[in-house]
């Protein structure tokens, strides 16, 4: 029998061009079904109920006519009116009979399966609607899903649920502004054999960033429990990145581990009406990840297969958006839904649109940044779908979490702000796909922000997401970066925010000139490297209590260090990757050192920290060598277990060769060996004597990188720090472009790399042509100067 007339098709049946016959959802589970469990990808086996079976089931109850008279008045702009409709037509579906037939074969299938599985076998009901998951629309959870369905009568009910919910409100909503025809789509229904996430964890990954779009890592969000939770953003999830080059190569790049509070977690419940419910999440489980880095490197491969599988099938890149549960009976991960992601590929990326923020206020709260945009108006407390009637266009809609009956009110909103939810929940898809700024997860926006009150929403300053109290003015820059083009010398960037390394790697760039451990210190760590290595005999009681706390799950306490310090690096490394990136190693000065947690007690206090024990001078010190042994481990994590060759280290504040040599064998120990694994070491130039001794430099590094900054302060004898003097400082003065030219002549004799990472050239485009006549190799450039830099080199090197 063809397939267009049969009620039942099972997933070894199926395969993706089946969609006008089991939808989306299920046209791909019998995809990967039948493709991709040979690939060990584990997907669970199931069944769908065809469109033809619903379309059989509206004629043979004779309720088609009455759902088209229902719908002849249909406004979806007026709530009450889009409300009452989609009640009525649901009322009719569910009061009417399944025909003998449809539900005889519906048993038959659902025996089939316990036959396979065991009796009154557990079963999820997923709706899979015939238009589902086109490349601009993606029908986010649309339709209804029942999790925990056991036996015949239970499993016929959900069915017919799962079709009434082809009119839920937001459903009908959606297809009238996407242009569909209620009567040309129809819902088919997967049967899928359940996982016991419910003792295990779930959760929602991506083969693609979903805030920048870049597409070589994999974004994996987990919690305890079925998947549910994560996928409507009731709880805030713990987040991963895995970097897919690398992993093809066998290594193991996670780049980044987040907590999250999975405050609950969904489990089967005994009630056959109420077959799950919520419970809170035990507090030990809330301070462990939900799945082991071998579990979150298994999720990243099969999201890779199954990226390939489709982009291969459809002749085009097509990133996936995917679901995975844990067996908590047999340990075994499985995928137990696919689909194409539709929104940030989508994304014309030759143009490059920067928000920025022109002025600040009070923050009032902050959570996960959605997107990069800003927004701003009146703040409008909606508790519950009741109330969205009240409304506005152009408000910001905060709540305690949206689901996709909330879509009519979502799209006409500036801005959206939740309590719960992490960065795959559904507020979260849906402002991605509307474009609008949204920052879940903040805990207690409903609690703090006051109904009316004007608030301006951030999501362009990283992975936070700020909501500032007043309207903020902002600006919009646009750049078409199809017309620029690449000079021939090399235009790098100074990134030192792992948060927005992503979004920074679609700048046209010549990879990283410098990338700075203190940023990811400062704000990753926050922790004196030597207070961990120390930490039983830590005499500052607090600072032990803010530790504990910091690194909640740590026994060793210096591989938080480690750690922390590596997913910062790999995820710069990663984003500009296989560009160089040159990374910096701590460059604190004391004082900044004492100001890090616990760190008054390994400190010494200095009249002129700028000046005083900084640099290289401290990572052959008795005193701080054994926390430069920290940051080798990192960078050697970095380059070896996570494969990313890419990273070059750098030697800042060297005063002399005999400092260099030294620094470099405390390297060799830590298993850091310049030309071994192609590690490259640069020294930085930025004293008096790195320009006067460079034939000398040149023979131990590798290349230069001269830091305009210190140069100036050390050839003009002044204290940057000290505003006296301050107008006297100028990197542009006589003296300072002497030495500047003078080292730059010297690495070129000596055959070694040479470029600038200093404040001079972004700030200064005249300053970079001068470096451009000097012959310079690469220029780093704060990323917001790249473009009108670029373009002045462009102009000189014409010349």
């Amino acid at each position: 029998m063809k397939k267009d007339k049969q009620f039942i098709l099972w997933f070894k049946d199926l395969e993706i061009d089946d969609v006008p016959y089991v939808g989306g959802k299920n046209a791909s589970l019998g995809e990967m079904y039948r493709n991709l469990t040979k690939k060990k990808v584990n997907i669970p086996n199931g069944f769908a109920v065809t469109a033809h079976a619903y379309r059989y089931f509206i004629i043979k109850a004779g309720i088609k006519d009455k759902i088209k008279q229902v719908l002849s008045d249909l406004n979806t702009k007026n709530i009450k009116n889009l409300q009452e409709r989609g009640r009525k037509v649901r009322e009719l579906i569910l009061n009417a009979d399944f025909p003998e037939e449809l539900k005889e074969e519906i048993k038959k299938a659902y025996r089939q399966m316990c036959g396979e599985y065991g009796k009154n076998t557990d079963v999820a009901v997923r709706s899979s609607a015939t238009a589902e998951d086109l490349p601009d629309a993606s029908f986010a959870g649309q339709q209804e899903t029942y999790l925990n369905i056991r036996g015949d009568s239970s499993l016929i009910e959900s069915c017919k649920r799962c079709f009434a919910s082809l009119f839920t409100n937001r459903a009908i909503s959606y297809r009238e502004d996407k242009g569909f025809d209620h009567f040309k789509i129809a819902l088919s229904i997967g049967v899928q054999k359940m996982v016991r996430s419910d003792i295990a964890s779930s959760g929602v990954m991506f083969s693609i960033d979903t805030e920048s779009g870049f597409k070589d890592v994999v974004y994996i969000t987990g919690a305890y429990g079925l998947g549910e939770n994560v996928v409507q953003g009731a709880v805030n999830p713990d987040q991963f990145y895995v970097f897919k080059p690398t992993l093809k190569q066998n290594k193991r790049p996670i780049l980044m581990k987040k907590l999250g509070d999975k405050s609950i977690k969904m489990i089967y419940t005994q009630d056959s009406n109420k077959p799950t419910k919520n419970i809170p999440t035990p507090p030990p489980d809330r301070e462990k990840f939900s799945i082991s880095e071998d579990e979150i490197l298994t999720l990243a491969r099969w999201a890779v297969i199954i990226e390939e599988h489709y982009s291969k099938k459809a002749k085009y890149f097509k990133p996936m958006d995917m679901e995975w549960a844990k067996d908590g009976k047999t340990n075994q991960l499985f995928i137990v839904q696919a689909r194409p992601e539709t929104v940030v590929s989508q994304k014309d990326k030759s143009v490059l649109e920067e928000y920025k923020l022109r002025q600040r206020s009070q923050v009032l709260v902050k959570g996960n940044a959605v997107g990069t945009k800003i927004g701003s108006g009146k703040v409008n407390i909606i508790k519950n779908a009741h109330q969205i009637e009240k409304f506005r266009k152009g408000e910001v809609l905060v709540t305690d979490m949206t689901d996709p009956d909330w879509e009519p009110i979502m799209k006409i909103a500036s801005a959206i702000v939740t309590n719960r939810g992490g960065r795959t929940c559904h507020a979260a898809i849906v402002s991605r796909e509307l474009g609008i700024p949204c920052v879940v997860g903040t805990n207690k926006g409903t609690d703090v922000l006051k109904q009316g009150a004007p608030v301006t929403i951030s999501c362009a300053e990283g992975e936070e997401g700020f909501v500032y109290k007043g309207l903020l003015k902002y600006e919009i820059e646009k750049h078409n970066l199809k017309k620029l083009k690449r000079p021939r010398t090399k235009v790098m960037m100074n990134v030192a925010n792992p948060d927005k390394a992503f979004e920074f790697s679609f700048i046209p760039n010549d990879g990283v000139g410098l990338a700075r451990e203190e940023f990811i210190i400062n704000d990753y760590i926050r922790i004196h490297p030597r207070a961990l290595i120390n930490f039983n005999k830590l005499k500052d009681k607090a600072a032990k209590e803010k530790i504990e706390l910091l690194t909640k799950g740590y026994k060793d306490k210096t591989q938080f260090f480690i750690d922390k310090l590596a997913q910062g690096v790999a995820t710069i490394a990663a984003a500009f990757y296989p560009k160089d990136v040159i990374v910096r190693m701590s460059d604190f000065k004391s004082n900044e050192y004492a100001n890090l947690i616990g760190g008054k007690e390994f400190e010494p206090t200095e009249d002129n920290p700028m000046i005083g024990w900084r640099g290289a001078s401290r990572y052959y010190d008795q005193n701080y060598k054994d926390g430069f042994a920290l940051e080798c481990k990192a960078m050697k994590k970095v380059r070896e277990e996570m494969g990313l060759t890419n990273v070059k280290l750098m030697i800042p504040f060297c005063r002399t060769i005999e400092e260099g040599k030294a620094v470099l064998a405390e390297m060799k120990k830590q298993g850091l060996q310049r030309g071994k694994n192609k590690l490259e070491v640069y020294v930085m130039c930025e004293i008096p004597s790195n320009v006067i001794l460079a034939e000398e430099f040149a023979k131990i590094f590798d290349g230069f990188s001269i830091g305009s900054n210190d140069l100036t302060q050390l050839t003009l004898g002044l204290d940057r720090d000290s505003e006296l003097v301050s107008h006297v400082y100028d990197e542009r003065n006589a003296a300072v472009k002497k030495l500047i030219a003078l080292v730059i002549h010297k690495a070129k004799k000596a055959k070694r790399k040479i470029g600038i990472c200093g404040q001079a050239p972004s700030d200064f485009p005249d300053f970079a042509q001068f470096l451009v006549t000097q012959g310079i190799d690469s220029i780093s450039l704060n990323p917001d100067t790249v473009i009108k830099t670029t373009l002045k080199i462009l102009e000189q090197e014409k010349k």
